[in-house]
C-alpha cells in the first residue's frame, strides 16, 4: 500500500502527509487532533512555543504557539526563526564518481565552441519602444515562401521586454539589461539574431554591439526604426535581414556532441509539499549525472535558498566562491529591506496551500535541485557561465525572470519542477517540466513531460535522476517537450528590472 506520511529525518519535529488524513489517523504512533491536508506537516510530539522545528533535519521555523502532538503545523502556529548557520567553507566538498561511459546528444555545434540544442532566429529588441516592431517583422517572415521552404530552423523569437529607456544608463539596473540582452545575442540556440532599437532610447544600440560585433559567426546585424524610415520600412527591411539569416542557419544541422556541452537551468515553481521529497532530489540526482559528464547545472532563485545557503556554501570549491554567495544573500537582505519587503514573503499563496510555511522551508527542499556536487562558481544575474560543474547565478524567485537570466548566462536546456502546475516554456531554450506528485501530474499530463510522484510509490530517487537525465539528452537531441508542442515561449523573457524607473 501507498504511504499515507513520512518522516524525512530523524531529528525531525514534523511527519509529512501524503494523503489526506483526517482527525482520528494515527501516524508514527501519534493520533492526529484535526484533519492534515496532503503535503502537510503533523507535529510528533509537544512543541512549546518559542522552540524550533526542523523537517529535513534543519530548522524551517519556530512555534507561535504551543503545539500539541498529531496538530496541523502550519502558518496558524508556525513562523520564522533565527536561522544563523555554520557556513564552514568547503567542509563537504567532494568529487563525484567518474562515469562508466562517454554519452553524446545531437546537437548544433557554433563556431564559438559552443553548442545549441535548437536552431532559432531571434529579433531582439533594445528597448520597448521597438517591441511591436519586432513581432511585426517576426510575424510577416513567417508568412513568406522562403520560411516555409526552410528545412533546419525552428523559428523565429520575437523578444520584446518592458525597459530600455526611463532608466539610469550606468546604475545596477542597466548593467543587469546589458547583460541580459548580449546573452540573449550570443546563446547558442540562436543560429542568428537582429537587433532592432527605436534609436533615442538610454540602451543605446552602439553600446549593446561594442567594437566588435555580439556574434563570432557573423550572423549578426542591426538597426533602428528611426534611422531605418518607420515601421513599415522596418518591417520590410527586417524581413529581408532574416531572409540572408535564415539561408545560413537552414545549413545548420545536428551532430553528435559531447554531453558535457550541455548548461542546464535548474527552476522550481509553484513549489508544494513534495517538491523537497520527490521532484528536486530526482533532479539532484540527474545535475549530479551531467556534470560528473563534465556538464554544468545551474542553481538560481536567491530568495529561495534563504535559510538554506549554508548547503551550498559547504560544498563551495574555495572561500571565495563561498563568500561571493553570502555577499549575495546580504545583497538581497538589504534589497528587500530598502523597498519595504521581506524574505519570508517568497512562499506565495499556492506554495502554503500545498504546505510550504516558511521561506526556510521552502530554500532547504529547492536546494535539492543541487545535488550533491561541489559548488564550481558564483555568477551575477545573465553573468556569462564560464566554467563547467554545478554554479549558481544569483536571481529573484520569479520563474521567468530567474529563468531569463540563466538563458543569458548560457543555458541551453531548462529543467523546471513544480508541485502546483506551473505552464511556461522559454524560446529559444526547450523546458522539461518535471511533476512533483502523481494526482497534479494525472490531471495536467498535457503540460508535464514526467512525474515523480512514483518515487512515493517505491520508485527510488537514483531511478527516477537516471530517467531525467535520459529525458535531457533526449531533449537536447531534438525530442519536443509539452511547453513546446503547446507553443509557449513568446512572452517569457522577463529582464530584471532594478532601480528607479523615471
Amino acid at each position: 500500500m501507498k504511504p499515507d506520511h513520512i518522516v524525512l529525518a530523524e531529528k525531525d519535529d514534523v511527519a509529512i502527509a501524503l494523503a489526506d488524513l483526517p482527525k482520528g489517523a494515527r501516524v508514527n504512533n501519534v493520533t492526529l487532533v484535526e484533519p492534515v491536508p496532503r503535503g502537510h506537516k503533523v507535529a510528533l510530539h509537544p512543541i512549546a512555543a518559542g522552540e524550533q522545528v526542523r523537517r529535513y533535519g534543519q530548522i524551517i521555523g519556530q512555534a507561535t504557539r504551543d503545539i500539541m502532538p498529531g496538530a496541523h503545523v502550519h502558518v496558524q502556529n508556525l513562523g520564522m526563526s533565527d536561522h544563523e548557520q555554520d557556513y564552514a567553507f568547503g567542509a563537504d566538498v567532494k568529487p563525484l564518481p567518474v562515469p562508466d561511459e562517454a554519452r553524446t546528444f545531437m546537437g548544433y555545434r557554433r563556431s564559438d565552441g559552443k553548442a545549441g540544442t535548437r536552431n532559432y532566429l531571434g529579433v531582439l529588441t533594445s528597448v520597448n519602444c521597438s517591441g511591436s516592431v519586432a513581432r511585426f517583422i517576426a510575424e510577416e517572415a513567417e508568412k513568406t515562401d522562403w520560411f516555409k521552404a526552410l528545412k533546419n530552423v525552428d523559428g523565429i523569437v520575437p523578444i520584446a521586454h518592458s525597459s530600455g529607456c526611463g532608466m539610469s544608463g550606468s546604475d545596477e539596473g542597466y548593467k543587469t539589461l546589458f547583460r541580459t540582452l548580449q546573452g540573449y545575442a550570443k546563446n547558442p540556440n540562436f543560429a542568428g539574431i537582429l537587433l532592432v532599437g527605436l534609436g533615442c532610447e538610454v540602451m543605446q544600440i552602439p553600446a549593446l554591439v561594442g567594437k566588435a560585433r555580439l556574434r563570432a559567426d557573423g550572423q549578426f546585424q542591426h538597426m533602428t526604426i528611426q534611422d531605418t524610415g518607420g515601421t513599415r520600412k522596418t518591417v520590410e527591411r527586417g524581413v529581408e535581414v532574416l531572409r540572408e539569416l535564415a539561408l545560413v542557419a537552414d545549413q545548420c544541422t545536428r551532430e553528435p556532441i559531447p554531453v558535457s556541452e550541455l548548461v542546464i537551468g535548474m527552476q522550481c515553481g509553484g513549489s508544494d509539499g513534495y517538491s523537497g521529497i520527490t521532484a528536486n532530489p530526482a533532479l539532484g540526482v540527474a545535475s549530479d549525472l551531467l556534470v560528473a559528464h563534465g556538464g554544468t547545472t545551474i542553481l538560481s532563485e536567491t530568495s529561495e535558498i534563504y535559510g538554506a545557503e549554508h548547503l551550498l556554501t559547504r560544498r563551495a570549491v574555495s572561500p571565495e566562491v563561498g563568500e561571493k554567495l553570502i555577499e549575495r544573500i546580504h545583497w538581497w537582505e538589504d534589497y528587500t529591506q530598502r523597498n519595504k519587503g521581506e524574505m519570508n514573503n517568497n512562499p506565495s499563496p499556492g506554495n502554503k496551500k500545498g504546505g510550504l510555511t516558511t521561506i526556510l522551508e521552502k530554500s532547504l527542499g529547492a536546494v535539492a535541485k543541487g545535488g550533491f556536487a561541489p559548488l564550481e562558481g558564483v555568477y551575477l544575474f545573465a553573468e556569462p557561465i564560464d566554467r563547467k560543474g554545478f554554479v549558481f547565478m544569483d536571481s529573484p524567485g520569479y520563474d521567468p525572470c530567474s529563468v531569463t537570466g540563466q538563458v543569458a548566462s548560457g543555458a541551453n536546456l531548462i529543467v523546471f519542477t513544480t508541485g502546483r502546475g506551473s505552464v511556461s516554456g522559454y524560446k529559444p531554450v526547450p523546458c522539461i517540466k518535471v511533476a512533483t506528485n502523481s494526482e497534479m501530474y494525472g490531471r495536467m499530463a498535457d503540460d508535464m513531460d514526467l512525474n515523480t510522484g512514483d518515487i512515493l510509490e517505491g520508485v527510488t530517487l537514483e531511478q527516477k535522476g537516471r530517467e531525467l537525465f535520459e529525458l535531457f539528452i533526449r531533449v537536447a537531441s531534438g525530442e519536443e517537450t509539452k511547453s513546446e508542442e503547446l507553443g509557449f515561449g513568446g512572452a517569457e523573457f522577463v529582464p530584471w528590472q532594478i532601480g528607479a524607473v523615471m
